[in-house]
Order: C-alpha cells, then structure tokens, then sequence
C-alpha cells in the first residue's frame, strides 16, 4: 500500500530572441494519420509522429520523434482550424488528451470547432523518451522530499537527491538533458502547426500546460490565436517558487475538505471543520512515530494534498484517513503506469528549465520558514531534491513572460486550487498584462475546463473558443450549488 500511495503522488515583459532555425513557414500537411497505439486507442482517435530538432541551435541536425494525435471534426463547414492541449506535468503523456477531453464534456460546437490534438512532449512516452534510471525504491519515495522537522533532516535527505541528479546525468539519454526544456517544447509545438499546415495555433493547457502556453505564445506571438491556460502556473513557470506553492495550496484548499469531513460524523473525523483540521495534525504524528499499513506521516501529508485535487476523492480522502486512524485496511489506490519516465521526464524540466538553490543551507532555512508558514506541507516542499546538483550547463535563460502582443490570453482559475494556488496564477496575469484576461470561479480543486462545475467559468471559456469573444475585463464566477 505504501508504494501504490507513493506512484499516486508521484502524478502528483520583455521579447525572448527565438533561436536561429526556429522560425517555420505553415506548409501542406504533410503528416500522415494512422491507427493510435493499443494503450492510447479511443473512439476516433487518429495517431502519428513528427520529426524535430534536438537543438534548435542546430535545426538540421540531430532530430527526435514527436508522437502527436487528433481528433478530427466532424463538421468541416463548422472547422476554423486546430487546438493543440497539454494536460499538464510535466512528465505526464497526452497523446490520449484529446479523447480525454471529449469524454470529460467538452462541448461539441468546441469539438466542431475544432481539430483537437494531443502530443507527447519531447522527453515523454512515445516522443523519444529519458530516463534517470530510477530504482523502484526511488520511484516509490515519489516526487516530494520527505517532511524535515529539523535542518538535520534537510541534510540527511541531499545524498538522496545528488544521486538522482548524477543518476540522470549518467543515464543512457543524458545527451537529451539540456534540449528537454519547456522553450523547446514550445518550439516542437510550432512544428506540429507548421506540418499540419495551420497558419496559427489555438491551445488548451492546464496546470503545467500553462506556463508552456505561456512561453509558447511569448515566443511565437503572431502565430497565437485563441490562447487558454487553465490552473495557472506563476510566469516562473515550474520552478523552486512554484514547488513552494504546492503548500500554500494546500492551506486553500484543506478549509473545503474539513468542511465535507465535519458535516459526515459517520467517518469519525471530528464535527467541526476546527476538528478535522486538528485530526490531521494528529494523524501525521502519530504516523511519523509509528507507520500504519506502511503508511508514515509523509504519505499521510502527500496523499491528502494528492485527493483534494477534486471533489469527488473527498468521500475516498474521508475513508483513507479512518483507516489510518483505527487501522482497518486501507483503501487501494490504483499505480501510474511509466512511473520512470514520468519522474524523469519532470527532473529533466524542472531542473532544466530555471537554477535552484544549490546549497543545503539555503533548503534550510526555506524548510525553517515554510514550516511554520504552511505547516501541512512546506517543510516538504520546500526540501531539497535533485535540482539541487543538477549539471550546470544551460543551452538558454528562462523566457519571461511580458505583455508584448495580441490580447488573445484566456485564463481559468479556481480560488481554492491546491495544484496551482490563485497566488501563482494572479503573478502570471500580472505578468501578461493587456495580453491576458482571467475567470476565477468560488470552488476548490484542480481545473476548471471542462472537469469542474462552474458553469459561469465554463461557459466563459467555451464562447472564447468558438467565438473568439473574451470577457471585456477579468471578472468572478460565484459559487454554483453542488448537483
């Protein structure tokens, strides 16, 4: 149970100059769709893949392979051209995304609208995949550092850390390490328009999809069209910050789920939200000091951040804590499959993409502060990992987000968000300033289009898509009655 629990959480203003050899004229389509592979197949669903450039430094030189997918319109009279997705990561697939999405509700004039395509970003699944070489007992201790009660915690925890950085820096993909950036997974994305002969991109991100449709409109502003970035990433896109944030939503989003516990007295979790809250303090030291089912405090912590991704895992949430608490057994958690690859593939990243701290001291006192600050989660989040001693060599800076270009940005946010808390995502509207336009809606969890509820926020981004119409200014969808 412990290492299903640690897969689960696993899952859990200036132009930038584009490289040479980035820019690429539309051309005819020239990509071939056939039949999708067995694990990805859904309904329609058509699959094939796309040569790009490693280094787009070098665009003639060495080349990877970019799986990508569509779901095709059934309505070209209605077709107005393509809407690349990214469910989010990094590290996670989405050639099976655009299924995803029509199986998840979204509308049908969107689904007319448009081609929607899916792609795994380079370094992931079937597009040229790395890895770390990451033992199963590595994969299991997931993807936070374990909660430091003391700064002699942080440093028990950085040889952990240093040898997953040199594990990916010795594997046998480690000359992909500073081409797997989220720049030039951007610059894959106007490959894909290029080779599907499309003059322009509309895109649909969520969560991690953000900040790459983020960079991606910044570096290719003219040929963006409808731009919508769902649970938004701060402008530093998945950084140190960004780790940091994680317990800050938890903090927002906890209030949602001692509410639901406090109104069900039959899960025996206490009758007040004040109660629930304490039960949670209770139950993560009581398992530091003595695991249950193999169950410590960290995957108490990490699988309660993980569950309140979504009202429907509440009433889950709720069992798995009265199993813990009178150890009855424990609920199964289904595992991710690709365990390896989706580790790696966020290590190459994150680690790639922006410089982390590089001294233990620094975790230290950053552990010292987010403890008391956020005290569910910080003194995890704010850890050390492998960024820590990642190599040094960056093939580019970060691309900073700025408000140069069209005002074609629609951003969807929910106020109590764990995954990206409304803090990052108001640093990112700041960011984008007359570019962007932000919806927030009253309701907690990860996501909004087309998986959350609030049909104020739903409708908001669906008549954007299909109509081009954006709300004049940013605006608050009140709270809607559960159904």
């Amino acid at each position: 149970m412990h290492r299903a629990l640690s897969l689960a959480l696993a899952a859990a203003a200036v132009t930038v100059t584009a490289l040479p050899g980035v820019s690429v004229a539309a051309t005819p389509d020239t990509v071939r769709w056939g039949p999708c592979p067995e694990e990805v197949a859904a309904p329609r669903l058509e699959c094939s893949t796309l040569e790009v450039p490693l280094d787009y430094r070098e665009p003639d030189g060495r080349q990877i392979e970019i799986a990508i997918s569509r779901l095709a319109s059934r309505e070209p009279s209605k077709r107005r051209g393509v809407l690349l997705t990214n469910p989010g990561g990094p590290g996670g697939t989405g050639l099976n995304y655009p299924a995803v999405l029509a199986g998840s509700g979204l509308p049908r004039k969107v689904l007319d609208s448009y081609d929607v395509i899916g792609f795994d970003p380079r370094g992931v699944g079937r597009s040229t995949p790395v890895t770390c070489d990451l033992t199963q007992e590595q994969q299991y201790r997931g993807n936070f550092p374990p909660y430091a009660h003391t700064a002699a915690d942080v440093a028990r925890e950085a040889p952990n850390a240093r040898t997953v950085a040199e594990q990916c820096a010795t594997s046998r993909t480690a000359w992909m390490l500073p081409h797997t950036t989220t720049a030039n997974t951007a610059r894959d994305m106007d490959r894909i328009r290029a080779a599907l002969g499309e003059p322009k991109l509309s895109y649909l991100g969520a969560s991690y999809g953000t900040s790459l449709g983020a960079v991606y409109t910044t570096l290719f502003p003219g040929r963006s069209d409808r731009i919508v970035l769902d649970s938004n990433m701060g402008p530093g896109g998945y950084d140190y910050t960004a780790m940091r944030m994680f317990a800050r939503g938890l903090e927002d989003r906890f209030p949602d789920f001692a509410k639901f516990a406090a109104e069900r007295p039959e899960y025996g979790l206490g009758t007040t939200p004040e109660q629930v809250t304490a039960k949670f303090f209770e139950l993560a030291e009581r398992l530091e000091e003595k695991p249950v089912q193999g169950i410590g405090g960290m995957e108490f912590r990490g699988f309660t951040f993980e569950r309140l991704y979504a009202d429907g895992f509440m009433p889950e949430l709720a069992q798995f804590w009265q199993a813990v608490d009178t150890d009855r057994p424990v609920p199964s958690v289904p595992t991710l499959p690709n365990m390896e690859n989706l580790m790696a593939a966020r290590f190459y990243v994150i680690c790639g993409d922006t410089r982390w701290p590089g001294t233990v001291r620094e975790y230290q006192r950053n552990v010292a502060v987010d403890r008391q600050k956020y005290p569910m989660l910080g003194a995890s989040t704010a850890g050390i990992g492998p960024c820590a001693f990642w190599p040094a060599e960056r093939v580019e800076p970060p691309v900073r987000i700025g408000d140069r270009g069209p005002s074609n940005v629609l951003m969807a946010q929910n106020e109590r968000d764990p995954g990206t808390p409304l803090a990052g995502a108001r640093e990112l509207r700041r960011a984008f300033g007359k570019r962007a336009t932000m919806v927030t809606a009253d309701q907690g969890g990860h996501g909004v289009y087309p998986f959350g509820r609030n049909t104020c926020a739903k409708d908001a981004v669906t008549t954007f898509l299909t109509t081009g119409q954006r709300p004049p200014r940013d605006f608050a969808c009140a709270a809607e009655p559960t159904k």
